[in-house]
């Protein structure tokens, strides 16, 4: 069975080692299920502008206005993505360098706020990113974070909370967004609440933002100022960020990207980013991101079945976030038995308490064709592994991944 176009000949003959790495990686994505929620299967076309040309291209600046020469195909690829983008996502302006999630999101930090401005955020233990106010990450050294929360017994955002705080400290901005937060943000709620305190509103929707491309989840670019997100995950691109925007932050998100964050444009990745949007234009993509959430509800009901606590009583999302506890161990425990079994997803922080759960989401899945009947025996798996059954479990799940192989039998 061949589950991903091989190493070239060219590879296996001038690095063996680095073939082998290379197969040995396409083999353990076909051989096992791929439940992280950060991660999807690109398409072939994806692949294929990834290791392009365009690779070899240094870039720097914007079309029209490159810092080298011999960038007329580059400018017309980045042309082609920031365009597909824009008309994908119905917004003015896109940026689509950044190299990454969390380059976007300092970029948007960069535009609109100085060092030491006050930021409200959802606070990490209740499943804000590093880039929300973490000490070991830029974002809590060089501004002043106000972490939000959640309701202890629903795990919901608590949307009085954050209008007390936002009135007490009158951040210059405020970021919705999560990346364990498996319900829809009230984007309206949160633009009500940053009006009314004159701070910024910017959405991280990393997670989300390839369900509203798809038209299965609300589209934050209605209210918020500026939207970051990440190019993979549901989205099913390469890995990197992109910036959405109005006009009259056009120019500041720009000199935020270039020449303040980053130097030289990934032109491939750009490349790609364009592959992606257009894939997601198409009809097929809005049928696979219903579908990804209606495998998500399915999943999160049937690990409820079998014991698992599911944060929030479900999803409205490709995210599912659950408590193992009531099965006898914790996240880390969970996920190391998952692990052994051919399972692969995270831990999370949990709404209450110390202790993590886990994180995982049904897009990859989704992407290899499985279903709601494929979510049941996906949870009884889950429940097997974590009795402590997971040699026993793993040649179930192997037998399960290769009978969806992500790139074609």
């Amino acid at each position: 069975m061949s589950v991903i176009t091989p190493p070239s000949d060219l590879l296996r003959q001038q690095d063996p080692q680095m073939a082998d790495v290379l197969d040995g990686e396409a083999q353990r994505q076909a051989a096992t299920l791929q439940l992280s929620a950060a991660e999807n299967f690109t398409s072939p076309a994806v692949l294929a502008a990834l290791g392009s040309a365009l690779a070899n291209k240094y870039a720097e600046g914007y079309p029209g206005h490159r810092y080298h020469g011999g960038c007329e195909y580059a400018d017309l690829a980045e042309g082609l993505a920031v365009e597909r983008a824009r008309a994908l996502f119905g917004v003015e302006h896109a940026n689509v360098q950044p190299h990454s999630g969390s380059a976007a999101v300092l970029a948007a930090y960069a535009a609109l706020l100085r060092p030491g401005d006050t930021v409200l955020a959802m606070g990490l233990p209740y499943g804000g990113h590093l880039t929300h106010g973490s000490p070991a990450n830029f974002s809590g050294r060089w501004f002043d974070f106000v972490g939000y929360g959640v309701d202890a017994e629903t795990g919901l955002i608590d949307y009085l909370e954050v209008q007390e705080l936002a009135r007490l400290h009158r951040p210059k901005a405020i970021v919705c967004g999560s990346i364990s937060y498996p319900r829809h943000p009230e984007y309206s709620v949160f633009r009500e609440i940053a009006d009314e305190v004159g701070a910024h509103l910017i959405a991280d929707a990393a997670h989300p933002i390839g369900l509203v491309a798809g038209g299965a989840a609300p589209s934050p670019v209605p209210y918020a100022d500026i939207v970051c997100a990440t190019t993979h995950k549901v989205l099913r691109g390469p890995r990197g960020g992109m910036i959405l925007c109005g006009a009259e932050f056009a120019e500041r998100i720009d000199r935020a990207v270039f020449p303040f964050t980053q130097g030289g444009a990934q032109m491939h990745t750009i490349a790609a980013k364009a592959v992606a949007f257009g894939e997601a234009a198409a009809p097929a993509f809005t049928t696979y991101a219903h579908r990804v959430v209606a495998n998500a509800r399915a999943l999160a009901e049937s690990l409820a079945a079998h014991g698992f606590a599911v944060t929030t009583g479900g999803t409205d999302t490709h995210l599912i976030t659950a408590d193992p506890a009531p099965l006898g161990v914790d996240g880390p425990t969970a996920r190391g038995r998952l692990a052994a079994a051919g399972i692969v997803l995270d831990t999370c922080a949990l709404p209450y308490g110390d202790l993590r759960g886990i994180r995982l989401g049904t897009a990859a899945v989704t992407t290899q064709g499985m279903a709601e009947p494929e979510m049941a025996r996906i949870a009884l798996l889950f429940a097997a592994a974590l009795r402590g059954e997971s040699a026993r479990t793993r040649p179930e799940v192997a037998e399960l991944a290769r009978g969806f192989p992500p790139y074609g039998a």
